[in-house]
């Protein structure tokens, strides 16, 4: 229900041949084909492409890919001329890089002489990518399982699974919405008795793109629970009536904008007139529905009018979303019977 900013780790980026030059970039001395230095400036030819090679070579070492570097480095040579400064220091760039790598594969031999016959077993689980996603994910399976035994213990096995299905479904908005937008983005990660987060990691979006990664989290909760609320009225269930009843009203206490909940990363985009706007949604359904997470909202959107910061550029899709959620989640909870009764299960 919360999201965490960090940064994106980019791919480095591909490059092509440069077309031939025939005229210098800096003097426009005209030049036979293949000349590499201008006669008359001594300036580099191809320098914008021996850019992009630096460029590309520093990405790998960054990543730690240094054979990548090297096969980089080596491309640059082509393209500086012999007996320059510039193609000694690649040269110099290149025999570290060598190094470097060869010191990195006596210490894989030392491991392996280490290990004796284990080291091919583990050479061989080091390559198998699936058993890796499996050690990475298991955060998420172990608090998954961890969060439907609470609510199992409590509740029953149907109202644990379907509940710890409903707050999944929900937080699989926040992950698909983050994605959608090529953002960087971890498994749900559940907290017994609390809740549940996606982590995803971002750099430079917008408060509106910010608006709409959390609020695509309560939207996939409304749908969620408009879905038990069907199967609750054709099979006349008291069961999905109860998730119907509950799921929308945890999706309407993730409104509240405070601390790390959706709605405080919401009203992030909205400015002073259009929190009054919700603060006034909120007061008129509670005194309809007469349900507290309403006068939550409310109390804590004056708490936000009260402490400043709107916006600069407010965004009233994010208005129009956040009242629409408010009543779609109100009108559920209306609709469906108090969650208190699912006991009887």
């Amino acid at each position: 229900m919360e999201t965490v900013a960090g940064n994106l780790v980019e791919a480095p980026p591909t490059r092509t041949q440069p077309a031939p030059i025939f005229n210098c970039p800096q003097c426009s001395h005209w030049l036979p084909e293949g000349t590499l230095a201008c006669p008359d400036c001594q300036a580099l030819v191809y320098a914008a492409h021996l850019r992009d090679i630096a460029i590309i070579a520093t990405a790998h070492e960054n990543a730690g890919q240094w054979p990548q570097a090297r096969d980089a480095w080596r491309e640059a040579l082509d393209w500086l001329p012999a007996g320059t400064k510039q193609r000694e220091a690649v040269e110099q760039r290149i025999a570290l890089i060598d190094a470097k790598i060869h010191g990195v594969e006596q210490n894989k031999a030392k491991w392996a002489r280490r290990l004796g016959p284990f080291a091919p077993i583990l050479v061989f689980l080091s390559k198998l990518k699936t058993f890796f996603f499996i050690l990475l994910k298991m955060k998420f399976l172990l608090s998954f399982v961890g969060f439907f035994g609470l609510y199992w213990l409590s509740f029953g096995w149907q109202f644990g699974l379907g509940f710890t299905l409903a707050i999944l479904l929900h937080e699989m908005g926040h992950y698909v919405a983050a994605r959608m937008r090529g953002l960087k983005v971890d498994l749900p990660v559940f907290l017994p008795g609390l809740g549940a987060y996606v982590r995803w990691y971002s750099m430079g979006i917008s408060l509106e793109t910010l608006s709409g990664i959390a609020l695509a989290g309560p939207f996939a909760g409304l749908l969620t629970a408009i879905a038990c609320g069907g199967i609750a009225g054709m099979a006349k269930s008291p069961l999905f009536s109860a998730l119907a009843h509950v799921g929308a009203w945890i999706n309407l206490i993730n409104l509240v904008p405070v601390l790390g909940l959706d709605g405080a990363q919401a009203t992030f985009s909205l400015d002073r007139t259009q929190r009054w706007l919700v603060l006034a949604s909120a007061l008129i359904f509670f005194g309809m529905l007469h349900e507290w997470p309403f006068l939550f909202i409310a109390l804590g959107m004056a708490w936000r009018l009260w402490r400043g910061g709107d916006a600069d550029k407010p965004s009233t899709k994010t208005l129009i979303q956040y009242v629409l959620l408010l009543f779609a989640l109100g009108s559920v909870i209306a609709l469906f019977p108090d969650s208190r009764r699912f006991g009887s299960f």
